[in-house]
């Protein structure tokens, strides 16, 4: 299996879909999130929610997923981001094709991105799409949109993609799927009864420095870190202490200016 999903990886650029916690651990983890949801509202497409919620930190380093990071990034991985990406049902809301990597200011591609499915993401709720082999073309031109639907920040979208060649990508909950950061993919709003909650990880090589700011966060999971590029993230120690939520708001800040730079 771990030969298989690196084989994948590199012929493809992505693998899926990728069992990683049963359907009833999935099932639990999004009650967890609701009830946050509940109390503090929306946490759609917040960055570091490991920093504000034990739940999302200890599921992100879980031996069972960097193991699978590993076979794909190498022994030593960095935890860059955690993010929760949420389309209502009946919501417009879409993602344009993209590569992930394209305003981030990394310095190299030694990364790769974990989506891990809390519901069903079907074709009919809006699972990701994705085209095979993309990742060897490199950087591709992207245009900004003014589209209020795209969830990305900028609305950035590449044209011209020939939609042929996209692969679906349905995932059960507690399935992932994993891709490189120049991997073009998007995904369709939902039409779905349920909420389509996807639960989104970046992780990096420490060599990955980033470019675009002297200042930016993340924190050796494993391996080591010969570089020291990065200050590290506080992890949640509970959910939403009020300590966490004013580092948290202090670090989305910075990641936003670091977006603007690019």
């Amino acid at each position: 299996m771990i030969t298989d999903l690196a084989m994948s990886y590199e012929r493809d650029g992505f693998v899926s879909p990728v069992r990683l916690v049963s359907e009833q651990e999935a099932a639990q983890h999004r009650a967890q999130l609701e009830a946050v949801e509940a109390e503090h509202g929306p946490q759609h497409y917040r960055s570091k929610m490991h920093t504000l919620l034990d739940f999302a930190a200890d599921l992100a380093t879980r031996p069972v997923v960097l193991d699978a990071v590993e076979t794909l990034l190498g022994p030593n991985i960095m935890l860059f981001d955690v993010t929760y990406i949420v389309k209502e049902p009946g919501s417009a809301s879409h993602v344009s094709w993209h590569q992930d990597l394209t305003y981030w200011g990394l310095a190299n591609d030694k990364q790769v991105t974990l989506w891990l499915a809390l519901s069903p993401a079907t074709e009919v709720s809006g699972c990701m799409r994705m085209v095979p082999g993309s990742h060897k073309q490199g950087r591709m031109n992207h245009e900004d949109t003014q589209d209020e639907t795209n969830v990305l920040h900028r609305g950035q979208s590449v044209a011209g993609v020939v939609e042929e060649q996209a692969v679906m990508c349905p995932l059960r909950p507690g399935e992932a799927s994993f891709h490189h950061g120049w991997t073009l993919h998007a995904s369709m709003p939902n039409r779905s009864q349920d909420r389509r909650i996807g639960f989104n990880v970046q992780y990096i090589h420490p060599s990955t420095r980033q470019t675009l700011n002297n200042i930016d966060t993340a924190t050796l999971v494993r391996g080591k870190d010969e570089y020291a590029f990065y200050e590290a993230d506080k992890f949640a120690e509970g959910i939403m202490a009020p300590d966490a939520i004013a580092t948290h708001a202090a670090l989305e800040k910075l990641r936003k200016e670091t977006w603007s730079n690019a």
